[in-house]
């Protein structure tokens, strides 16, 4: 039996879910509102969970990942009450089992709810069957966390891989962790790089050759791709690879088959591929500078790498590991960074990634020398200067960002500024002249009598324009509850 949750405002919408979940047989929960929600799937363990997208508390779609990444790592079917094809697409690349536009079929949620809970299912026992060894992978950050659950599904089978991500973001790592947690991991892990190929190179560095099939050929050659027999074959950067090189790859890649240099018959090689790139292979597919039948090869199972500066928390843990490696590396005392470290750390975007974090974080644990802490003082200074110069320029296109808004709403305020927003301006003005002419009429009154009037007539005006509502009326005036029930007592006025 299944444990479902119903994040939806539309009490209708929970009771027909309920009923449909009651009479396949599960238990079936409901909220009305986000806070509700996400409280329920933190204290309590779902399979499933029916998310609506327009709640009165929020976007749905926001809190995805974090319903995704609660203690019972629920499917998710996304709810709305409008086809929305953008709503869709976040929704699917978010890691949702389904989007179901309101109101769907009763035969459409079932069919959709039951599939979810069988995947999920299937899912939970395999985890529980296969422990990854994720001993070199480090982060806990949602980002990276997603692409766990394709490492293991990568590692269960013998489908081609693709691996992209900038540089430094650790492509050969998964490859390598998926080749140690795979069947394979017994036999060898080959590495070709692609960028350092030739055309008159590739098919004796890939095939091997025969001796005296070439001028040079002193004897034979055994090829990356026999070595990689009953291994898996790593084509590193393979956005680097020249046409041609793909057009005889390609074949290869068909039919597992090769013929060395110098050769007439052809041999078996029983490899896994896994591929690696940097580059938008799309894109250079649509500009011909890469075979479109080669990245369908590829690609079976896309895993894409995000960069260190969407890895929120992740910088500290990385960090911390390394200092730990580095400690046994060099055979001293373990040490530790200081906090105004960290902030230096946090605060850079890190154009190289992982790759470049451990080459400073290693600098900075030999300039400390004998002592037991890190400060950003062992920072090199090229270092604190370009962080200092890319932070500043930061806050500048910031401020020129900001500016720009502002210069464009005075031109053009209906770019920038709804007619409501002006309509509610004026209205503001009116009451607030009306007001002060009030106060102003006649004799007078001195300054403190005046702010005690204006405060007053400001406090009256709140509480008739928000109905009394509390929540509102502080967003509004910026005051805080005790603050508001202070002045409302002192001007003896009943809320």
């Amino acid at each position: 039996m299944g444990k479902i949750l119903i994040i939806d405002d539309d009490v209708q919408v929970c009771e027909t879910i309920e009923s449909l979940i009651a009479r396949a047989g599960h238990e079936a929960v409901s909220s009305y509102n986000l806070r509700d929600g996400l409280a329920k799937v933190n204290n309590a363990v779902f399979d499933l969970v029916f998310l609506d997208i327009s709640l009165p508390d929020g976007n749905g779609l926001d809190y995805l990942q974090q319903v995704k990444d609660s203690s019972g790592n629920p499917e998710v079917i996304i709810l709305t009450g409008k086809g929305d094809a953008d709503g869709a697409e976040l929704a699917i690349q978010g890691g949702a089992w389904d989007f179901l536009v309101k109101p769907s079929s009763v035969k459409q949620i079932t069919l959709s709810m039951r599939r979810a809970l069988e995947f999920h299912e299937e899912k939970q026992t395999k985890a529980h069957c296969v422990a990854l060894n994720l001993d070199n992978i480090v982060g806990k950050s949602s980002e990276i966390k997603s692409c766990y659950d394709l490492v293991a599904h990568a590692s269960g089978s013998d489908a081609n891989v693709l691996v992209n991500g900038e540089t430094g973001t650790g492509k050969e790592l998964f490859a390598q962790t998926i080749h140690e947690n795979s069947k394979r991991s017994k036999n060898n892990f080959v590495v070709v790089d692609c960028a350092s190929l030739t055309e008159t190179l590739v098919e004796s560095t890939l095939f091997g050759h025969k001796r005296g099939s070439f001028t040079g050929a002193q004897a034979d050659r055994k090829g990356l791709i026999p070595l990689a027999d009953k291994g898996t074959l790593f084509l590193d950067e393979v956005g680097e690879m020249p046409l041609a090189v793909q057009k005889s790859f390609l074949r290869v890649l068909q039919e597992r088959a090769y013929r060395p240099v110098g050769e007439n018959r052809e041999f078996k090689s029983d490899f896994r591929l896994i591929a690696a790139t940097n580059r938008d292979l799309e894109a250079m597919v649509s500009r011909g500078d890469f075979r479109q039948d080669l990245l369908y090869r590829i690609q079976t199972i896309h895993i894409h790498l995000p960069p260190l500066r969407d890895r929120e928390g992740d910088i500290r843990e990385l960090t911390s590991f390394h200092l730990s490696r580095l400690s046994s590396q060099y055979g001293v005392p373990p040490k530790v960074a200081n906090s105004d470290f960290y902030d230096v750390l946090d605060n850079y975007d890190w154009p190289g990634n992982v790759r470049q974090l451990f080459n400073i974080v290693e600098q900075a644990f030999v300039a400390a020398g004998s002592g037991n802490t890190i400060y950003a003082m062992h920072l090199s200074d090229a270092l604190r200067i370009k962080m200092a110069k890319s932070n500043l320029q930061k806050g500048e296109e910031l401020t020129q960002e900001l500016q720009g808004r502002s210069t464009s709403a005075s031109a053009l305020g209906e770019d920038y500024v709804s007619e409501k927003k002006d309509s509610r301006r004026l209205n503001q003005d009116s009451v607030i002249n009306a007001a002060v002419s009030d106060i102003l009429t006649g004799e007078l009154p001195t300054l403190k009598v005046f702010k005690g009037i204006a405060e007053k007539k400001y406090l009256e005006e709140l509480l008739l324009r928000h109905h009394g509502e509390t929540a509102s009326i502080l967003k509004i005036s910026g005051l805080s509850r005790s603050h508001f029930y202070a002045l409302l007592k002192k001007h003896g006025i009943n809320d």
